[in-house]
């Protein structure tokens, strides 16, 4: 393929991009909110974990317990901010299935 050739793939896949600044920003939005709720789900694991030993106290508890609900508040507000549905935010990584557990 000649040079010419590859840079035209490469202008025509640029133009077929969908750079507009919502769809960026709301990508953008979706990226991190996913990292943020795999994080929340790890955490909320630890926890239950912590609590089944005995490992905390009734304050830790109750601590641990009003800030995962706080996250998850926080979490539903900024989805219902940019359109996102809980399922959205779990990303198929193919042969390997979904990034995150099903709850």
């Amino acid at each position: 393929m000649s040079r010419r050739r590859l840079g035209s793939d490469v202008t025509e896949r640029r133009k077929s991009l969908d750079l507009e600044p919502d769809t960026v920003e709301r990508d953008l939005v979706k990226l991190v909110l996913t990292v943020v709720e795999l994080l929340r789900q790890l955490m909320e694991r630890q926890a239950l974990r912590r609590v089944d030993e005995g490992d905390l106290s009734e304050e830790q508890e109750e601590r641990i317990g009003l800030t995962l609900m706080l996250l998850d508040d926080r979490m539903t507000e900024l989805r219902d901010r940019y359109g996102l549905r809980p399922e959205d935010l779990n990303l198929d990584l193919g042969p390997l299935g979904p990034l995150l557990p099903r709850e």
